[in-house]
């Protein structure tokens, strides 16, 4: 008699819970505890974002990494889920072409699963886009544990 059960999938790892930090070492962290295709897909961007934004101000928070230029705001974070990588642009409305998913007013993202191909070249066309204009500052200084720039 054939067995109904469902094949087991080996449990994802949850991403590392971060607290709060400013420098790459905690993005560094962050990405190294997420599963091994995710934490590829991560380290391309963030090697992106790294040579395509001089000066990139690199940061944790929410337990995510975040990316930014002194006096203009966040552009972009990362946030990983069990069957997708998240990468959100904070002005993602004002990119051209604007990338496809969209839940809030400005924000912008493009999930990437393990089976896409990421093309690099349209993402370093929206990094350059999103750098270069005012981003999100995060509220007050105080609005959350503090994520202005």
């Amino acid at each position: 008699m054939p067995s109904t059960a469902k094949a087991s999938r080996p449990k994802a790892r949850k991403p590392a819970v971060l607290p709060k930090s400013d420098g790459d070492a905690g993005v560094q962290a962050y990405i190294a505890s997420l599963e091994p295709w995710q934490a590829a897909v991560a380290r391309r961007v963030d090697a992106l974002v790294a040579k395509l934004v001089p000066g990139v101000r690199k940061a944790v928070r929410w337990h995510s990494p975040f990316y930014g230029v002194d006096g203009q705001g966040w552009f972009l974070a990362i946030a990983a889920f069990q069957r997708h990588v998240k990468f959100s642009f904070f002005k993602g409305a004002s990119l051209t072409p604007v990338p496809p998913v969209g839940q809030f007013k400005d924000v912008r993202s493009l999930d990437v699963r393990e089976s896409d191909e990421l093309d690099e070249a349209q993402f370093a066309r929206w990094i350059e886009q999103a750098a270069a204009i005012p981003g999100w500052d995060g509220g007050s200084a105080t609005s959350y544990g503090g994520a202005t720039l």
